[in-house]
């Protein structure tokens, strides 16, 4: 089952993805307010029987999407989880080691933006880049969880761009400054349930630029896995139903290309992965 958030006649919303219409599973069920608590009651394991005769109530052409969770608790975003990507680090110049656990850092909510809506390149910068990723989107509440566990602790999965404004993740050793410019982070077009993809399943990851492939892999390729993720930041702080998990991107960003290359505006960059969808952003300049 495919769910997302949305707007529709000036009402936000949620709801799942029928053929190529939605069905405004909002107005079903108001006693959860968004996804997030739809998915934190457990209700969502039964979606499929939740939309079952429906019709939809929109198409998906005519609905404005929003990010599939738009204010999660917490973003946890994985550093240089690809080892091509580690590599193209190195190549590129900056001096990195390998970690023996997974270095992290959070985004905050604002700085997502949905799929066809806009990834912004602010006025401070002219070196945005994209970023691909898997995202994995919590359902049930942990602390502490082990590895073997994790995956029950799994809602869902979706496409992620982890737009960076590179000169600012560079300004000092920790990079969050680069990473937390509003509208930069694309997230969507919604979220893939558990129950169709099989835990650990590789799955393919590309990304093009104005149709021109830039990223192309497979999260088989991950040096953390997914659940080795989860359990490591479950040991810092509990992990809520609608928190994300960015889970990293491989080799073929921008900056380290010979020259750098950035998106600019009037660009459309998209994210594909295996199983989920094309999570597709075009770009503008901050106003």
């Amino acid at each position: 089952m495919k769910l997302l958030s949305f707007i529709n006649g000036g009402r936000e919303t949620w709801g799942a993805v029928v053929g190529d219409g939605v069905v405004d599973l909002g107005k079903v069920f108001p006693q959860y307010a968004t996804l997030a608590d739809y998915i934190g009651s457990g209700a969502y394991l039964e979606a499929a029987k939740h939309v079952a005769g429906r019709a939809a109530d929109a198409k998906l052409a005519d609905i404005t999407f929003l990010p599939v969770i738009p204010r999660p608790e917490k973003i946890v975003c994985a550093v240089r989880n690809y080892m091509d990507h580690h590599q193209e680090v190195i190549a590129a110049g900056m001096q990195r080691e390998l970690s023996e656990q997974p270095p992290i850092f959070l985004r905050v909510w604002r700085s997502q933006c949905a799929h066809n809506q806009p990834i912004v390149l602010p006025k401070v910068s002219e070196s945005l880049d994209w970023e691909g990723e898997l995202a994995v989107i919590i359902g049930k509440e942990g602390r502490n969880i082990p590895e073997e566990r994790a995956y029950e602790h799994v809602a869902g999965y979706s496409c992620y761009n982890d737009g960076s404004i590179r000169e600012w993740q560079f300004h000092a050793k920790q990079i969050a400054s680069g990473k937390n410019f509003e509208s930069t982070g694309g997230f969507g077009p919604w979220m893939v349930t558990a129950d169709e993809i099989e835990p650990g399943k590789p799955l393919k990851l590309e990304v093009r630029l104005n149709g021109e492939l830039m990223q192309s892999s497979h999260t088989g390729h991950m040096i953390f896995s997914v659940p080795k993720l989860i359990a490591y930041a479950s040991a810092i702080f509990t992990l809520v139903p609608g928190d994300v998990i960015a889970t990293g991107t491989p080799a073929g960003v921008g900056w380290s290309r010979k020259p750098p290359r950035f998106m600019k505006p009037g660009d459309v960059c998209e994210v594909e992965i295996e199983g989920i969808g094309v999570l597709r952003n075009p770009i503008v300049a901050q106003t």
